[in-house]
């Protein structure tokens, strides 16, 4: 089964060949939105959650981040919007960093 799931514990993705990705939130350091030019008939934004070490972590689709797991995110203190809201607006290949731990 493939999927995004998460709880009071971290973030959890199963990708469509079976690989496990994931993070615990106390490991998180940074939340990156990904765009690329592949839109809109295929998945074109992904939420990168990087963990501490730079080897785990998750790749959210953007059709996956709503809801409760978009609501956790934004709560992280000195979360960007305004970077969320130029994500959300790309149609070109880009990155951009809405939260860093510590930052």
């Amino acid at each position: 089964m493939s999927g995004v799931t998460f709880d009071d514990t971290g973030a959890r993705r199963v990708t469509p060949d079976g690989r496990v990705e994931e993070v615990l939130w106390d490991d998180l350091v940074e939340v990156r939105i990904v765009t690329t030019s592949e839109g809109p008939f295929t998945e074109d934004v992904f939420w990168l959650l990087v963990g501490a070490d730079g080897n785990n972590g998750v790749a959210v689709p953007g059709s996956a981040a709503t809801g409760d797991l978009l609501d956790r995110l934004q709560a992280l203190p000195g979360f960007d919007n305004e970077q969320m809201i130029l994500a959300m607006g790309s149609t070109d290949e880009a990155q951009f960093i809405c939260w860093q731990h510590g930052e």
